[in-house]
C-alpha cells in the first residue's frame, strides 16, 4: 500500500486564545481518531495552532483503504428453496443485496444447520474520497460555546475563515469546506509576510511559513521561545520573571512571531500592593512581572514588565513606549483604590454588606460573616486557639469585597483584606486570616498557616454547605453552582493536613444553629427530602465523607479499604485519614485476606441469628472444644493489649497486633460447630464471634475488605 503526508490548515482571523489550544487537540483528535476508525494506517502526526490557523499534518498515511474481506449469511438452506428446488423470495432478495444471482451464492454448514451466504471483496475507498468528511465532521465537533456568521453567509464557526489547504502529496484534495474551495495557498505573517504562499510537499509547511511567512506555526516551538526570551530579559534587569503557565500559554496564543521586549513604570506605584499592580500587568495587559534577586529585596516586585510583541520591529523603543504609556493609567486606577480604600475600615464596611445577598433564603453577606464569626470562634476553641482572634477575624472576612480595589479586580478577595485590616491595625493573624479564609483556592494550593486561618477557612466552608443542603440546593450530576464539592475537598484537606481533631457531625450542627439563631429554619420547607436537624446533619456528612472516595483513589488506595471505614462512619476527618491508611497497611499483610474473610462469615452468622439476644460475654464454662477456649484466650491478651493502643488512635499498631489470631481463627472455624444444637452453648460461640467482631470494628468493618 503506498503512502502520502497529508496536510490539512484552516485559516481564519485570530482564535480566541484560550481556548487555542483545546481548539487544536479537538481538531487533531477528531481527525486522526477517524483516520483510524477507517482503517487508514500512519506513521505519525504533527499539529499546529497559531493565532490565524489549526492544522495538521499526518506522516505516510495511506492512500486508499485496505480492501475486506466480506461474508454476509443470508436464509436458511430451508427457507432458500422449495420442495422443486426453485429458489424462493428469500433467496432472490438475499441475492439482489448483494447484486448476485442465486446461484452465485455459497452454502454454509453449521451445527444448526446450513445457509445461503455471500462472499466478496469489498475494495477500500481512495483516502482522498474520505478526507473531506473527516476534516468536515471534525471541525462541526469542536468545542465551540457559541459560533458566529459573518458577511451574508450562512456559515457558522468561531471566527470568520478566509482559507483552506488540503494536501495529499503534492495533489490538493478538491473538495469545499465552510465554503473555503480547498488549495495548497497559506498565508503568513498578518504585517511580516502578508502574501501567499504555495504548499508544494505537506512536509514543507513548518519551514515555509517560519521562513517565508515569518510564523512559527508549531504552538510549543512558540511557547519555549517565549519563555527562554522572557526568562532572559529579567536576569538583564537583575531580577527573576514569574512566568504563570496559563498566561504563557495565553501570551503564546496571541503571537506568531514572538518577541519579548521589557518596559517599566514607575517607582511610586510600588506602594501600592504588589498583588493589585501584578493583577493590573497580567489581567488586563498579559504582562510578566519581575521580582527582584538582591538578598535585601528578595522577592520584591521591581518596576519592570515584559511584554510579548507579535512584530520584529526595526525600531522596538516605540512598542516598549506604547506599552509604558498604556500601563501607567492602569496602576493609576490601582493606586486610587487603594488610596480611596484605606479611607474606610473594614470594620465600618460591614454594613455596606447588609444590602448584599448571599442567597435568598440564607440571608446577606454580613448574616454570613456573623455566622462564620461564630463557628471559627466555636472551632478556634476546640483545637486551643484564640477564639476571640477567630471571631474577629470572622466578622471582618467579607468586608473587602464591597472595595474599589475588588470591584475592579475580584481575584483580589481576601488579599486586599489582609492589607486593609493591617492598615486599620488589626491583629496580625486576623489579617493573615482575611486572605487564608479562602484557602485552598484550587487543587494542590496552600492551606491556611495559622489555626485562626484554618478556623474561618473551616467556617465560611462549613457555613455554605450546611446552607445549600438545608435550602434541599444539592449538587447533582455536574451541576454544583456554589462549588460545594470544592468546598468539601478544602475542609477535608485542612482537617487532615493539619491534624485538627474537628468533628463534622459538631460543625455541621453550630453551622444549623447559627442560621437558627438568625431566624434561618434548616432544614428549609422547601427541603421536604429532609425532615429535621438530625436527617440535615447526617445527610451532609455522608457527602463530606463521600468526597474522600476520589481521595483515596488518587492515592492508589483500594476503595474497599476506604469503604471498609466508611462503613463505621467516624465524622473526625482526621480520624478517618488514620484509620484508612492503618487498614491499608494491614490489607497488605499475609493474615489479612484470612481475617477478613473470618469478619465476613461472622457477620453473615451474626446476621442470621436474627431476633436472638447476643450475650456480651462470654461464659467459660460453656466452652468445651479446645479450638473456642484458644480463641477465647487469644481474644482476651488482644483486647487487652489493643485498648491503650485504640484510645491513643494508633490504628496501624492495633491492627498489626490483631494479626497473631488469624491461627486461633482458622482453627476455631475448622474444628468447632458453630451452630450447636444446644441453645446456650450456640449462643455462648455466637458471643465469643461478636467479640471477635468487636475488636476489629474499633478500626473499621474489614469483611469489606
Amino acid at each position: 500500500m503506498s503512502q502520502k503526508d497529508f496536510l490539512v490548515e484552516l485559516g481564519t482571523e485570530e482564535l480566541p486564545p484560550k481556548a487555542l489550544k483545546s481548539l487544536s487537540n479537538a481538531f487533531t483528535r477528531g481527525i486522526v481518531d477517524r483516520l483510524k476508525s477507517a482503517q487508514l494506517s500512519f506513521d505519525s502526526y504533527e499539529a499546529f495552532a497559531a493565532p490565524r490557523r489549526l492544522a495538521l499534518l499526518i506522516k505516510g498515511l495511506e492512500t486508499a483503504q485496505p480492501d475486506q474481506q466480506l461474508e454476509r449469511r443470508g436464509p436458511a438452506i430451508k427457507a432458500a428453496f422449495n420442495a422443486e428446488g426453485k429458489a424462493t423470495k428469500a433467496a432472490e432478495g438475499f441475492a439482489r443485496s448483494n447484486g448476485v444471482s442465486v446461484d452465485q451464492l455459497e452454502r454454509l454448514e453449521t451445527d444448526k444447520g446450513a445457509w445461503l451466504v455471500y462472499r466478496g471483496v469489498q475494495q477500500g475507498s481512495d483516502t482522498t474520497q474520505l478526507l473531506p468528511d473527516m476534516v468536515s465532521q471534525s471541525l462541526n465537533e469542536l468545542p465551540i460555546p457559541r459560533r458566529m456568521r459573518w458577511g451574508a453567509q450562512r456559515t457558522e464557526f468561531v471566527r470568520p475563515v478566509h482559507w483552506l489547504v488540503m494536501l495529499m502529496g503534492g495533489e490538493v484534495v478538491n473538495c469545499e469546506i465552510l465554503g473555503l474551495k480547498s488549495g495548497n495557498q497559506t498565508r503568513g505573517h498578518r504585517f511580516h509576510g502578508n502574501q501567499p504562499l504555495t504548499i508544494n510537499q505537506p512536509a514543507d509547511y513548518q519551514n515555509l511559513l517560519k521562513e517565508q511567512g515569518k510564523v512559527m506555526a508549531l504552538f510549543e516551538e512558540r511557547r519555549s521561545l517565549i519563555k527562554t526570551q522572557v526568562t532572559e530579559l529579567a536576569a538583564g534587569l537583575g531580577g527573576e520573571a514569574v512566568i504563570d503557565e496559563d498566561l504563557l500559554d495565553e501570551v503564546t496564543a496571541l503571537n506568531e512571531w514572538p518577541v519579548a521586549l521589557s518596559g517599566r513604570f514607575d517607582e511610586e506605584f510600588l506602594e501600592v500592593p504588589a498583588e493589585a499592580l501584578i493583577s493590573s500587568m497580567k489581567e488586563h495587559q498579559k504582562y510578566f512581572h519581575v521580582l527582584s534577586k538582591e538578598l535585601s529585596r528578595e522577592g520584591t516586585l521591581l518596576p519592570h514588565f515584559i511584554t510579548i510583541a507579535n512584530i520584529e520591529s526595526l525600531k522596538p523603543e516605540h512598542v516598549v513606549s506604547g506599552n509604558e504609556r498604556v500601563i501607567r493609567p492602569r496602576l493609576a486606577d490601582a493606586k486610587f483604590f487603594f488610596d480611596t480604600d484605606k479611607k474606610n475600615t473594614l470594620e465600618a464596611r460591614r454594613e455596606t454588606l447588609k444590602p448584599i445577598v448571599f442567597q435568598a433564603q440564607l440571608g446577606s453577606l454580613f448574616d454570613k460573616s456573623d455566622r462564620i464569626a461564630k463557628l471559627a470562634g466555636f472551632i478556634a476553641k476546640q483545637e486551643g486557639g484564640q477564639e476571640q482572634l477567630a471571631v474577629r477575624a470572622g466578622e471582618l472576612c467579607k468586608s473587602d469585597l464591597t472595595s474599589e480595589m475588588v470591584l475592579e479586580f475580584p481575584e483580589l478577595q481576601g488579599i486586599m483584606g489582609q492589607y486593609y485590616g493591617a492598615n486599620d491595625g488589626e491583629p496580625q493573624e486576623v489579617c493573615v486570616a482575611l486572605n487564608e479564609q479562602y484557602m485552598p483556592r484550587f487543587a494542590g494550593d496552600e492551606l491556611p498557616s495559622s489555626l485562626t486561618g484554618c478556623a474561618v477557612a473551616i467556617a465560611d466552608k462549613i457555613d455554605t454547605i450546611t446552607g445549600i443542603f438545608g435550602i434541599n440546593q444539592p449538587p447533582s450530576g455536574n451541576k454544583d453552582p456554589f462549588a460545594l464539592r470544592r468546598a468539601t475537598l478544602g475542609v477535608l484537606r485542612i482537617i487532615v493536613e493539619k491534624k485538627l481533631d474537628l468533628d463534622l457531625r459538631d460543625l455541621i450542627n453550630q453551622s444549623v444553629e447559627g442560621y437558627q439563631s438568625q431566624g434561618v429554619e434548616l432544614p428549609a420547607a422547601s427541603g421536604k427530602a429532609l425532615a429535621n436537624n438530625e436527617e440535615l446533619a447526617e445527610t451532609v456528612l455522608d457527602f463530606m465523607l463521600e468526597r474522600f472516595r476520589s481521595w483515596y483513589h488518587d492515592e492508589q488506595i483500594p476503595v474497599e479499604v476506604f469503604l471498609s471505614v466508611k462503613a463505621l462512619k467516624p465524622s473526625r476527618p482526621f480520624d478517618f485519614d488514620q484509620r484508612v491508611k492503618a487498614v491499608h497497611r494491614f490489607s497488605q499483610m499475609v493474615e489479612a485476606e484470612t481475617l477478613s474473610a473470618a469478619n465476613k462469615r461472622v457477620s453473615n452468622i451474626l446476621a442470621k441469628a436474627g431476633d436472638l439476644v447476643i450475650p456480651d460475654s462470654v461464659d467459660p464454662a460453656l466452652m468445651t472444644e479446645a479450638a473456642e477456649k484458644a480463641l477465647a484466650t487469644a481474644l482476651a491478651d488482644s483486647k487487652e493489649k489493643a485498648a491503650p493502643i485504640l484510645e491513643q488512635r494508633q490504628y496501624t499498631v492495633a491492627m498489626e497486633s490483631l494479626a497473631p489470631l488469624k491461627d486461633s481463627v482458622d482453627r476455631f472455624f475448622d474444628e468447632v460447630l458453630v451452630n450447636a444444637e444446644d441453645q446456650q452453648v450456640r449462643l455462648n460461640r455466637y458471643a465469643l464471634l461478636k467479640q471477635l467482631r468487636s475488636l476489629f470494628l474499633h478500626v473499621a468493618d474489614i469483611s469489606l475488605l
